[in-house]
Parts: C-alpha cells; sequence; structure tokens
C-alpha cells in the first residue's frame, strides 16, 4: 500500500477532521488503521456553500485509504456545488491523491440524472425517422436496380430464367387459387348477406346483385387478393432470399460473376405480375358465385334473376378497372418481399424481423396504392 513518509520526529497520533470557519483542518495519522473513524467525523461535519480549504498541513501518516477519505469528500462537496482548495499538503500526499482520484470511477451523468421522458420521446421518434429516411433511400435506389435489370433482360430475353419464372408461377399462382377463392366466396357471401340487410329495409333487396357486382369486381376482389398474397408470396420471397443472405449464398454468387436481382429477384416479381391479375379474375368470380349463393337462398331471387342483373349493371370498364391494379400491386408486393430479403443482417432473428416487416409494408402500399387508382378513376369518369 501506498504511503507518504510522515514528517520528521512527529509521533503517530490518530486522525481527526475539524471544520472551522471553512476550513477543514486534517491531523494525525490518515491511514487504514483510523478510516473508521475518520469516516464518522466526515459524515457527521455540515460544509458551508462556496469554496473549502482542506488543511493537510497537520497529516501524519497518509495511505490510499486516507485519499480515498479526502477524495471522497472532495467529491460530495463538488455535487453540492462548492469547490476545494488544498493547502499544506506535501508532495508525496498530493501525488497519491492525484493518483486515487485517476483511478476512482466517475458516475456517469446519465446514470445519475436520467433523460426526462419528452427527451426518451424524442430520442426515438427522430431515430425512427432517420431509419425512414434511410430505408426510402435503399428502397429507391433497389427499384431503380430492379426496372434496369427488367429492362436488360427485356432487350435479351434469353438471360431470363424461365425455368425459374415457371416455378414461381406455380408457387405464388396455381398453388394459391384455393385459399383465395375459398376467401372471396366467403367474403362475397357476407358482403350480400350484410348489404341485402339494410336494402331490405327500403324494399330494394334486388340492388344487393349492383353492390357484389361492382364493390368485387373494381375493389374488394383484387385488393382482397394482394393482401393475401402479401401475405403468402411477399413473405416467401422475403424468407427465401433472407435465409440465402444469412448463409451467404448470394455473396458466392457475386463472386462467380452471378447477378443476383437477375438470377432471384426478377423471376420472382414477373411471376407475381403475371399470376395476380389471373388471381385477381378468380376472385372476382368466386366473390360473385358467393353472392350468387346467398342471394339465391336468402332473397328469393333465381339464378336467372342474378345473373340478368349482372349483366345490366356490370360494365367491362369495371372488371378492368379491377385487373389494371393487378399488376402495380404484384410489382410492388414482389419488389418490397425481395428488398426486406436482401436486408436481412445474417441471423434467424433478422429473418423472422425482416418477414414480418416485409407484410406489412406490403398491404400498406398495396392500400396506399389503391387509394390511388379509385382517385384517379373516379376523376376520369371510369
Amino acid at each position: 500500500m501506498n504511503r507518504a513518509a510522515p514528517p520528521a520526529n512527529e509521533r503517530p497520533a490518530p486522525g481527526a477532521a475539524t471544520l472551522e470557519n471553512g476550513v477543514l483542518a486534517m491531523t494525525g495519522d490518515w491511514d487504514i488503521r483510523h478510516a473508521l473513524k475518520l469516516d464518522r467525523q466526515l459524515a457527521a461535519l455540515k460544509f458551508p456553500g462556496g469554496q473549502v480549504t482542506f488543511d493537510m498541513s497537520g497529516i501524519g501518516r497518509f495511505d490510499t485509504t486516507g485519499a480515498w477519505l479526502v477524495e471522497r469528500t472532495r467529491d460530495a462537496i463538488a455535487g453540492q456545488g462548492g469547490s476545494v482548495a488544498l493547502q499544506g499538503g506535501t508532495e508525496g500526499q498530493l501525488s497519491l491523491l492525484e493518483a486515487v482520484h485517476k483511478a476512482e470511477p466517475k458516475p456517469d451523468a446519465h446514470t445519475v440524472r436520467p433523460p426526462s421522458p419528452l427527451i426518451v420521446m424524442l430520442d426515438r421518434a427522430g431515430s425512427a425517422i432517420l431509419r425512414l429516411k434511410d430505408g426510402a433511400r435503399d428502397a429507391v435506389g433497389f427499384m431503380g436496380l430492379v426496372i434496369y435489370t427488367f429492362g436488360r433482360t427485356a432487350l435479351k430475353p434469353a438471360r431470363l430464367r424461365f425455368t425459374s419464372l415457371v416455378h414461381h408461377m406455380e408457387e405464388t399462382g396455381l398453388n394459391a387459387v384455393p385459399i383465395v377463392m375459398l376467401m372471396s366466396f366467403l367474403i362475397g357471401a357476407v358482403l350480400a348477406y350484410q348489404g341485402s340487410e339494410q336494402l331490405q329495409r327500403f324494399g330494394a333487396q334486388i340492388f344487393t346483385v349492383d353492390l357484389i357486382g361492382i364493390s368485387f369486381l373494381r375493389e374488394i376482389g383484387i385488393l382482397l387478393t394482394a393482401i393475401l398474397v402479401a401475405g403468402r408470396s411477399g413473405s416467401a420471397f422475403t424468407a427465401q432470399i433472407g435465409s440465402m443472405k444469412m448463409r451467404e449464398e448470394i455473396d458466392a454468387m457475386r463472386t462467380l460473376g452471378l447477378d443476383p436481382v437477375e438470377m432471384l429477384i426478377v423471376p420472382r416479381i414477373l411471376a407475381l405480375v403475371i399470376t395476380l391479375p389471373l388471381l385477381g379474375f378468380l376472385s372476382g368470380l368466386a366473390g360473385l358465385i358467393g353472392g350468387g349463393v346467398v342471394a339465391v337462398s336468402a332473397l328469393d331471387i333465381s339464378p336467372i334473376m342474378y345473373v340478368e342483373r349482372l349483366q345490366q349493371v356490370v360494365e367491362p370498364r369495371h372488371f378492368w378497372v379491377g385487373i389494371v391494379k393487378a399488376p402495380v400491386f404484384a410489382f410492388l408486393i414482389g419488389a418490397i418481399g425481395c428488398f426486406e430479403g436482401l436486408r436481412v443482417s445474417g441471423s434467424a432473428e433478422s429473418v423472422g424481423q425482416r418477414t414480418t416487416q416485409s407484410v406489412v409494408e406490403g398491404i400498406f402500399v398495396v392500400i396506399i396504392a389503391d387509394a390511388f387508382f379509385s382517385i384517379l378513376f373516379v376523376n376520369l369518369g371510369w
């Protein structure tokens, strides 16, 4: 243990601390033998505000324990807004104090005084905005890269991976037919039943056919299909590409001189662009059938009357308004799914997070695009 030698011809004496007129007189031995007594004396003192002078001229033996007591007292006074001046200390005592001061861990200001909830909220909001900005920038760049690769593939069709395209058409289109048609059939039946309940009050049950035909062909059929595809195929794209990213297969493709966008992303997006309009058509058909079943069984409308009413009120433009949206929805869903897959950071947890984010973003973007198309077609008189 480091010690500063006492002055010559001075007998060892118990350490003491007395405070008078802003001067803390330190006398006797300030070492480990008298630490408990000194600690009690220092705790009983009430230091005034402003500057306090530590008079160290009366100290005998002085070790690291005594230096720590001095340093702790000095920190306590500084924490109350005061200041400390040292006088009378020998060179060895001051050197020991300096060493203890450097070795003493200082409390973190954030730990002592945590930030207010408002600051925390603003910090989280700012971080979210920065992440959104970075994500939007990366997404725009990715969209540009995908469009460029599509254009290059269109100029050289031989570069298209036809086998991969057919495989993904089967996965995203053919295998999705049962769930899409079942959901559309049930939604069509529910819409017919709920609509008839309201229209019955005005004696206008026949207009239930109008409600089913126009709403399903223009909006509900393709929107429902896009949401199902976003949850089914968009998430699958993210999980597949994310798993490849985690296993470094995409880096291996680049090492071999292969373009991951051309090999992995173009076939998936193109397959979705081809199959989603077909799924939208089947969805509209299933919705009309489901509404027809309710109309015939619950509304006393004959099948012939149902079909004739559909022919009277449903114009071809209603069908095309819904189908035109499908390729745009498909491109957005496929691009978001692949983009989030490429953003996987290399862990299974990241794959799960990106898959969830892909579904949420896909559904959100589809609804925004559908609202845009609805406003556009209304203003165009379609």
